[in-house]
């Protein structure tokens, strides 16, 4: 593996980006719920977690306990132990756990490894098209700058979940966010669903690999690819 990636453990990603995430950029993850996001971020926590290193995990949506359980196993408490699991309930609350978690990754009192924030778009979306639509964008937009900074200062993968929009004249599902997101994040995942438990993931933008596709399933004990 490259020694400026982080490896996700599921094969089939791996090699779609030359050997796992990047790590002093944002890495978007988006597609239609259920479609594999929430379930990668886990699967790539506690692979960074296992090996020592700190996770900072803002869960905007509800991370799924019982889902990490089946991935960590017996070793959950000992995961759990590397976990900062921050769980806003509004948008100005996650702007301030993206803060603090940003600021603890470039102190390096501890050794963080992976930076989660899932969903960055949850409570935007609730302000869209409403009085406080431009405050929230322009929340977001700090948010995701001072990600950008941190990933680069202190070379930490930071991965970005994102919901999408049916787009009516042509019925694709698009990122939220706009053109911002889109520009800040150098590698972007878009995640669809297949007939049962297999998934396929999109490698849409990469800084220096070409477009393609993988696939994997979810299990019961987690992703398989």
């Amino acid at each position: 593996m490259p020694p400026d990636r982080l490896a996700t453990g599921v094969g089939s990603i791996d090699r779609l980006l030359g050997g796992g995430l990047e790590t002093d950029s944002i890495t978007e993850l988006y597609g239609e719920g259920g479609s594999g996001k929430t379930l990668l971020c886990l699967e790539v926590a506690h692979r960074v977690a296992r090996e020592g290193r700190w996770v900072l995990y803002v869960d905007t949506e509800g991370v799924s306990v019982d889902r990490l359980r089946s991935i960590a196993g017996d070793s959950l408490e000992r995961i759990l132990k590397r976990f900062l699991l921050s769980t806003p309930k509004n948008l100005e609350e996650e702007g301030r756990a993206v803060a603090t978690a940003c600021a603890l990754a470039r102190e390096g009192k501890r050794p963080v490894g992976l930076i989660v924030v899932d969903s960055a778009t949850f409570y935007y979306r609730l302000s869209l098209s409403g009085a406080d639509e431009d405050d929230a964008r322009t929340a977001l937009s700090l948010e995701l700058a001072e990600l950008v900074a941190t990933a680069l200062a202190a070379h930490v993968p930071v991965l970005v979940t994102n919901q999408v929009w049916r787009n009516l004249r042509d019925g694709t599902l698009e990122p939220l966010g706009g053109s911002f997101v889109n520009h800040v994040a150098k590698t972007i995942l878009r995640f669809d669903r297949l007939p049962g438990a297999r998934r396929r993931v999109t490698l849409v933008k990469h800084r220096s690999l070409p477009e393609g596709t993988a696939e994997f399933r979810i299990t019961d004990s987690g992703l398989e690819g």
